[in-house]
């Protein structure tokens, strides 16, 4: 391992291996990249549900992941390596006239943003979705534009490229302290030893909130249980079937191998790193599951797990420069849409360390935005 790096990045999750590779490609010099698991991919990425939309509230958020899905689209292109995006599309099912009045607005705003989204009638969602139960259904909003991918794919692709551009990739090498020097970073340990550097990028998903801790910066990112569940094969799944969103309950389905992967945002879960498969959340999931599509009832459970959502109070990402410590930068906080934003956040934090005109606008995510108040909450959060 190197004993010095112009750049350390702490986690090799997707969010690390982005920007990885855009700092790479960037040609900033020699890239470290430490990630505490042994084997790639096994932390946060690897227990998302890969769902790629730019469906969003805010403005911020729709632009960080139309400019990812643009990426998404050219990862062979820019990477070497291929990886699936699979635009199937995102339907979101709207049952009440204050859903439908608020994802009206969010419809008016991803269209002024050029985002290709459409308004459907409950008969429209019938012929998109035949699966799902329109009972009580006024509306949804559907874009094509979105899809699925599978982490894992990206995450190798992003690893590899970045590899072969010269950015050190360690494995088992979990960070156990950053020092300081006048208010300046200058050097990262880890289990396989110290690097010195003045610029440490913190990428460490559910843990980084303990990075910044380590040099006495508080970061409001909140480890949060969330559990999934998918079902054997089914005889109605087909290659063009949506992501599907029920807003009134919360539940998300979309195909998985020849069944459906269904997941949802129990509210109740308290902030902990606790991983354990709870039954009764697995019980709340089919529950919503069942209503949403009748079909399941014959279904039988494949799999299921739990992964966390890093979560921020506004919903949103943290992007930029740690304001209390010279040298260190946060791409974390991602609140379920990490993967899908990976892209942007590696490129975009590629223009701000090089100190470039970056390609929108993501003030919004700064860190500092919490002490002046500056909150603008993402409520489609799933």
């Amino acid at each position: 391992m190197h004993n010095r790096a112009d750049a350390v990045i702490i986690g090799g999750g997707i969010i690390g291996m982005s920007v990885a590779f855009y700092l790479a490609k960037a040609n900033i010099g020699q890239i470290v990249l430490l990630e505490k698991e042994p084997v790639p991919g096994s932390g946060a990425t690897s227990k998302a549900a890969g769902g790629i939309r730019a469906q969003f509230m805010t403005k911020v958020n729709v632009e960080m992941s139309m400019l990812s899905e643009k990426l998404f689209c050219r990862f062979k292109e820019d990477t070497g390596y291929d990886a699936l995006f699979d635009r199937v599309g995102y339907m979101f099912m709207l049952k009440t006239d204050e859903e439908v009045a608020a994802f009206t607005l969010a419809y008016e705003l991803q269209k002024s943003l050029g985002l290709n989204v459409e308004m459907l009638s409950p008969a429209e969602i019938g012929k998109v979705a035949p699966h799902v139960s329109l009972d009580s259904v006024k509306a949804a909003t559907f874009s094509r534009d979105d899809g699925l991918g599978d982490p894992h794919e990206f995450l190798s692709g992003y690893d590899q490229a970045a590899r072969k551009m010269g950015v050190t990739i360690e494995y088992d090498a979990e960070v156990t302290e950053i020092k300081t020097s006048g208010g300046k970073i200058s050097s990262v340990v880890c289990s396989k030893g110290e690097i010195s550097s003045p610029l440490v990028i913190n990428c460490a998903g559910p843990q980084a909130k303990l990075i910044a801790k380590m040099v006495g910066a508080k970061l409001k990112v909140e480890p949060v249980r969330r559990q999934i569940v998918t079902t054997g094969e089914l005889d109605f799944i087909t290659p063009d079937l949506p992501m599907v969103v029920d807003v009134s309950s919360g539940l998300y389905c979309h195909k998985e191998s020849q069944g459906l992967l269904m997941g949802w945002a129990d509210k109740a879960v308290e902030p902990s790193f606790d991983i354990s498969i709870d039954p009764d959340y697995t019980d709340a999931i089919l529950e919503r599951a069942l209503e949403l599509v009748p079909q399941l009832e014959t279904a039988e459970i494949a799999n299921q797990w739990a992964g966390l959502y890093e979560t921020t109070p506004d919903h949103h990402a943290i992007i930029g420069w740690e304001p209390t410590v010279k040298g260190l930068f946060h791409v974390a906080g991602f609140s379920g849409h990490g993967f899908m934003q990976a892209p942007a956040a590696g490129l975009i934090t590629a223009q701000m360390i090089k100190n470039e005109e970056t390609l929108i606008d993501i003030s919004a995510l700064a860190p500092s935005r919490f002490g002046v108040g500056r909150l603008v909450e993402e409520t489609n959060v799933i």
